[in-house]
């Protein structure tokens, strides 16, 4: 769910319960009658964070009157092949095994390429540098072209 389309409220003190247990809201995603909080934690997200974080943001919901009828709140870890979301996040996770979708600005055109996230440079307006698996061949991309980057899980 896109922050803007959420009540900043809610979110502000979903993130302060997340804080209070060492943790951040990485996403927050409405898809029907399921509420998913998707958290993150610099050592990696426990079964313990979810479920502190789990039952005192249902208390929050409660007291909200957040939705009519049942819902189903959900709060978990990003996983193994977590999205790359913020500048941070490239940051954090250079030397890892990307998957980046981007669009070409010139042609429009989709192109996804996995390889390996060698640099993150803030500096010159938000570019990665990608070394793709197969080819070693070097691609620097700019954050505004990426639709959409996760880590790839390896074994």
């Amino acid at each position: 769910m896109e922050p803007s389309s959420f009540d900043p409220q809610l979110l502000a003190e979903f993130a302060s319960v997340a804080a209070r247990h060492g943790c951040e809201v990485l996403q927050v995603e409405r898809h029907g009658n399921v509420l998913r909080v998707i958290l993150d934690h610099p050592d990696g997200v426990t079964l313990g964070h979810c479920e502190e974080v789990s039952r005192e943001i249902s208390s929050l919901l409660d007291v909200a009157d957040y939705a009519p009828g049942r819902y189903v709140l959900e709060v978990s870890s990003p996983g193994l092949d977590r999205p790359l979301l913020r500048a941070a996040d490239y940051e954090r996770f250079q030397g890892h095994l990307v998957r980046v979708t981007r669009r070409d600005p010139q042609s429009g055109r989709r192109a996804t390429l996995i390889g390996r996230l060698l640099s993150y440079r803030p500096e010159e307006e938000g570019r990665i540098v990608v070394e793709a698996s197969d080819t070693g061949e070097q691609s620097v991309i700019r954050l505004t072209d990426v639709e959409s980057a996760r880590l790839e899980i390896e074994l």
